[in-house]
């Protein structure tokens, strides 16, 4: 008997004396290591990865939650954004991470609201995204019509009173400059004209010599164009001796815009962010080329911080690692600091209210024009292609 209850006893100490594994949170990313979206989603993972690190180096979330990541390549294809998702939703995944773009982002819309799994894109700004995509569907970048509302209000503000848009309907994220038209023209600026092309279009002679051949030239031309069109774009306006103000959005915050030389010079563009000193982005910065031994080139790599810095609030609000209560979460945050800026999400149904940088290139670097708030009533609403 005496025997039996020593045995018990040691049985029950060596249990305590057992390391207690940690609840760990797992993260689907169903995004483009390949194709044509991975120069966007791969900074952003670079991100992500710097802020899971740091966090699991502290215990985990809270201290004790360990996040795991869980990699699908979608090869920047819609069809495989739906597979990818799927296998991860198969996985038990917590929270899905999407890709940077509405039109795949939206191919898993019918995936998340059965799993019923929030899902947030690494850096689509369609304020589209969250209305089609339902309850269970999150941005992490400012809007389209939040980003064209604050390029509008410049280039009036800064006397430019005639403009052109260039836009393709091939996505929605390259229909931007429609929102830019709108507010423009509420200020009282004219819109000369428009021209649409396709995305990965080699050939932009023929815009460049419509834009060329107006009397008088547009004080500005706005285009959402991004790699591999918007230097194609450029060199072609240029070559064609337009001189008008080029003004871009976020697509074009990459390294190769900055390598483009003379031609992009003075360009104007939105973005999620702007190192300042003593700011968390420099904070970040600073993170990232102690982990990566280089600088870091492109927004998109505080942007993927600030979207683990986000899922990690809802957590700590939510008291969960339970998909549902993470969506409420997600849904109720206010003012949480990432590396770019304070992102609130409560009353915005999806679309995070952050601040938008406005930059200039200038000597093949950034140079901050200012960090303005939109007119609120000028913000155009979401529109459907």
């Amino acid at each position: 008997m005496k025997k039996a209850l020593f045995l018990s006893s040691l049985l029950a100490l060596s249990a305590l004396s057992q390391p207690v594994l940690a609840e760990s949170l797992k993260i689907g990313l169903a995004t483009a290591q390949t194709g044509g979206l991975a120069p966007y989603d791969a900074p952003v993972i670079e991100g992500v990865n710097i802020a899971v690190d740091e966090i699991n180096a502290a215990g985990g979330i809270d201290g004790k939650i360990m996040i795991e990541l869980i990699n699908k390549d979608m090869r920047s294809d819609a069809a495989q954004t739906s597979i990818a998702t799927q296998e991860l939703v198969d996985q038990k995944v917590s929270v899905l991470v999407l890709p940077c773009d509405a039109d795949p982002a939206l191919a898993a819309v019918s995936i998340v609201a059965a799993a019923q799994i929030p899902a947030i894109s690494t850096c689509a700004s369609s304020p589209t995204l969250p209305m089609v995509g339902g309850d269970y569907m999150f941005a992490n970048f400012p809007g389209d019509n939040v980003q064209a509302t604050v390029s509008a209000e410049w280039a009036w503000k800064e006397g430019f009173k005639s403009s052109y848009i260039i836009y393709s309907p091939d996505a929605q994220y390259t229909t931007l400059p429609l929102y830019y038209k709108e507010v423009f023209e509420k200020l009282g600026g004219e819109i000369l004209g428009e021209d649409t092309y396709s995305i990965n279009q080699q050939d932009f002679s023929a815009i460049a010599t419509r834009i060329a051949a107006l009397d008088p030239q547009p004080d500005v031309i706005m285009t959402a164009a991004f790699e591999p069109d918007f230097p194609s774009l450029l060199k072609a306006l240029r070559a064609a001796g337009v001189k008008s103000q080029m003004i871009g959005s976020d697509g074009i915050d990459s390294p190769t815009t900055f390598s483009l030389g003379d031609v992009v010079e003075g360009t104007v563009f939105t973005t999620a962010g702007f190192e300042l000193p003593g700011s968390p982005m420099e904070a970040f910065n600073k993170k990232y080329l102690e982990v990566t031994g280089k600088k870091s080139q492109t927004v998109f790599n505080a942007v993927g911080y600030d979207l683990i810095k986000v899922i990690e609030a809802a957590v700590l609000k939510a008291g969960s690692t339970e998909p549902a209560a993470l969506r409420d979460a997600i849904a109720n945050l206010e003012n949480i600091q990432g590396a770019t800026s304070l992102i609130t999400y409560k009353g915005t149904q999806g679309m995070p209210v952050r601040q938008v940088s406005l930059v200039r290139v200038k000597d093949g670097d950034r140079e901050l024009i200012g960090q303005p708030n939109p007119t609120a009533d000028l913000i155009p609403a979401p529109r459907m292609q």
